[in-house]
Parts: structure tokens; sequence; C-alpha cells
């Protein structure tokens, strides 16, 4: 009975991961599909060029086969043919896009030193095939995922997934694989060996979302090792606690007779993480638990954003600016423009312009806020402070660089040496360029913070916006400027 028993098992776990054993066949597939769409693509570029005539050129056939290999061999780099089961459509979309331009850039550069200068590789034929190429190759993906879904969903090509431990590492773990609906996980249950026989813990199951657990109950060490050698396990993810060490590598040790693969989840969820990513310290994998938000391709696309709407605002406010000047000149003695030193990227020291507003110039270690009925602020100043018209000439900071159109408001200096000491955390708003506007600036975190919880409200709404950072917030941020930000009961 015991063979039967497991002979039974072993042929339902065939059957749910019917396409575990074809993956080098899916890989293969994917290779030569992706090669045929570089090819094919030219070749629809060939018909819309020279439909009249008929015949597409040899030459674009024989451009198409170089070009497929350089795509292999960037492939290899982007790493496109992995397998991207527990990862996002926009994580393999991002990948795809990198290497299909890599592999254009090369073959672009190639192709203009050749005798396809004047056909291919001349407008409108090389963006043809670029966009035809890309679009081809996005769609399959997506169609791919669309049905191994419903695939999945039924029971096919699924996964059994184990969770070790119980705590909130552990239903993180739980939550993100409920969450990844594409993936076909599923969780057959929570093992602890200091915990076991215990009820699942609510949160775990809900997070889980599987009506499928083992028992009712949580299991212990060697159950979790026993359904492992017997296949019953795919995946066992252990998300104990960084003080576990020793139980970890114990655990390890007994699952190293088993084929299931086993994930070591950090315990990294008790830091407060700001774009952790890990680094190869040659040889050595890091986790950054403190990384870069605004790096690689998302740096380059905030850049871009800054130059073009800078640009575009300058445009429109430079005889309004001028005009600021004129009365900034006439009421008051002074510089038309006030040059503060402020905290940039990384916390280094940038200038800072702004339409003078009061009848001083602070720059020094200590620098009182403005306040209600300050002395110091000129009738005209006050209009332009509260309606933040002295901030116009930051538009000239962001195309400088030193900028960004949206992002933490800059502090003076002194303000974040008092601050950076009261605050956790407060030095990592300069993790990104200070903005003109911000998250914190059109929740009403603006102007005088009087008080530590004011100052508190607003390094919060920084770091929030830190964390989740997208093109499409940054645009909300500057529609919600243009409404209301520029105004608020706490700009003096």
């Amino acid at each position: 009975m015991a063979v039967s028993k497991s002979t039974n098992t072993m042929d339902s776990q065939t059957k749910a991961g019917m396409i575990k054993p074809y993956a080098s066949k899916f890989v293969f597939i994917s290779r030569a599909l992706d090669s045929s769409i570089v090819i094919i693509a030219l070749g629809l570029v060939g018909l819309i060029n020279f439909g009249a005539s008929g015949k597409t050129p040899i030459e674009y056939w024989v451009a198409g086969l170089l070009a497929a290999l350089i795509y292999q061999v960037s492939a290899e780099f982007t790493e496109i043919f992995r397998s991207w089961r527990s990862e996002s459509l926009w994580a393999e979309a991002k990948q795809v896009i990198l290497c299909w331009t890599t592999c254009f850039a090369v073959a672009f550069c190639i192709g203009r030193f050749s005798v396809l200068e004047t056909s291919l590789f001349s407008w409108p034929q090389f963006f043809q095939w670029y966009v035809f190429t890309l679009s081809m190759l996005l769609l399959w993906r997506l169609i791919t995922r669309i049905i191994l879904r419903q695939l999945r969903i039924r029971g096919y090509n699924t996964r059994s997934v184990a969770i070790v431990g119980t705590g909130g590492l552990a239903q993180q773990v739980a939550s993100r694989i409920k969450h990844c609906t594409w993936g076909g996980y599923r969780v057959t249950g929570f093992y602890d060996d200091r915990n076991k026989n215990l009820p699942i813990d609510e949160e775990c199951r809900r997070a889980s979302g599987s009506d499928s657990m083992i028992n009712d109950r949580v299991g212990g060490f060697d159950c979790l090792v026993e359904q492992a050698e017997s296949g019953e396990l795919d995946s066992i993810f252990i998300a104990l606690p960084m003080r576990a060490e020793k139980r970890i590598q114990e655990l390890l040790e007994r699952l190293s007779n088993s084929t299931a693969s086993v994930y070591v989840v950090p315990d990294l969820f008790v830091f407060e993480l700001l774009h952790a990513r890990t680094i190869n310290l040659n040889g050595l994998p890091a986790f950054g638990l403190i990384g870069e938000p605004m790096s690689g391709l998302n740096s380059w696309v905030k850049r871009v954003e800054d130059i073009i709407g800078a640009s575009l605002i300058l445009s429109l406010i430079a005889i309004p600016m001028l005009l600021i000047a004129l009365g900034v000149k006439l009421t008051s003695r002074g510089p038309v423009i006030f040059k503060q030193h402020r905290y940039g990227l990384d916390g280094r020291p940038i200038q800072v312009y702004k339409f003078r507003s009061m009848t001083v110039c602070e720059n020094s270690d200590v620098v009182t806020q403005a306040s209600k009925n300050d002395a110091r602020i000129t009738a005209f100043g006050g209009f332009l402070r509260k309606t933040s018209l002295d901030e116009l000439p930051q538009f000239i900071n962001v195309l400088q660089g030193r900028m960004s159109i949206v992002g933490p408001r800059p502090h003076a200096v002194a303000h974040n040496e008092e601050y950076r000491v009261l605050i956790p955390g407060y030095m990592r708003r300069h993790k990104i360029k200070p903005g003109i506007t911000g998250w914190a600036q059109v929740n009403g975190w603006r102007g005088e913070t009087d008080t530590l919880e004011k100052m508190e409200k607003r390094i919060e709404h920084d770091l929030h916006y830190i964390h989740h950072w997208t093109i499409w917030w940054d645009v909300k941020i500057i529609i919600k400027t243009v409404f209301k930000g520029f105004t608020g009961k706490n700009a003096y």
C-alpha cells in the first residue's frame, strides 16, 4: 500500500507540474521565437517599403540574421530567458526592452556603416523595425502569461510551496505568494519545530489565501523533511528570524536529500528599507538596506522629465519672472536673487536660487524660520512667499541638475543639522535630488515647521514618496501643485 500511495502521489505531482520537465524545451522555443520575431519584423519593414516591387532586398535578411545573433548574445547579459514565474509582467518587460534596445543599438551602429545606410537604417525604416519587433516580443509573452495563468487556475503547472516559520516574515512571504496570482503557487502548510502542533495563526491563513492546507495545525521539521523527500514539495521558503541561524543551518542539512528548491528569505523587514537591493561584492552577495532610488533607467527618466518640464515652464514664466524681479528691486534694497546653501543629492552642498523676500539674506550656521508677521519679510516678499512665486528661479537649478521639479524640499543647512539628530531617517530624504514641490507640500506640510511633529510629518511624506516613486506620481503632484500647492496656511 505504501508503494501504491507513493506512486499515486508522484503521478499527481507530475500532472500538476507537467510543464516542469519540459522547461529546457520552453527556453529553446523562446529563443527560437524571439530570433524569428527579429527577422520577421524586418521582413515586414521590407514588405511595407518595397511592396510595389514585391521583393525585399537580400541585405535585409542578412541584417535580420545578424541582429538575431546579437540578440541572443544580449539575452545572456539581460537574462530574459530565465524563469519569470515569481515576477511580474512589467519586471520581465523591462528586461526585454533593455535586451532588444541594446541589440538594436549595436545593429544600428553596424548598419550605418554598411550598404544599408540609405535604406534600412534611415527614417522611418529603422523606427518601424524597432517598434514592430518590440511589440511582438512583448505580445507573445503577454499571451503566454494569460494562457499559463488559466492553466494554473485549473490545477496545471502549479508549484507546491512550504513556508518555514509562523511570524511576521512568514506572513509577508505568504502574502506575496497569494498576490502572485500568475505564478501557480500553492501553499501546502507552515512549519516550525518550536511551534509544531499549534493552530495555524489566522494571519498566516489569511495571507496564504489557501484552502488546501495539509491540516489546521503547524507542522514540525520532521513532517517538512518527510514531504520534501517524498517529492510532495517543489519549493520551500525559510522565513525564520535572523537569530535562528543555527536552526536554519540544521534544516538545510536535513533537506539536502530532497529535490525541493530551498530559499532563505532574509529577515530584513526588521529594518526600514529604502530601495533595498543586492550587489555582488567580488563573488559575495551583499544586501543593500539603504539603496539608491534614482539609479539606472529611473535616473534617466527623472532627468528627462526635469529637462523637458523645466524648459517648458521657464518659457512660460520668463516674462512674469522679469516682472517679479523688477518688483523685488523697487520695493526693497538688496539683490534680486537670494542664493542659499542647502543639501542636495547624497547630502552634498548646493546653491539654491530664490527671489529675495526678506530684508536680510541669512545663510549662516543659524537660520531662523520665517513665521507669521515676521518683521524680516518685505511687503512684496510676503506675497511672493504666500504664493510660492519666490521659488520660481529654482527651475534654473533644475536645468543645472542640482534640483528636480518634484522631490523633498531642500532645507537650510542649519535646519538639516538640527533635525538630523532629532528625527530617525531624516537624511534619507537626500537619497534623491531636492524638489521645487513634493508630496509633503501638496498634502499641506509646507511653510513653517514650528513643532517637531510638523517636521516629522513632512519627513514621513518625503520618505513615502521616495519609497514609491513613479513618473505618473510626479505628474499627479505637479497637477496638484498647480491647483492647490502654491498657497498654504503655514506659508509665511
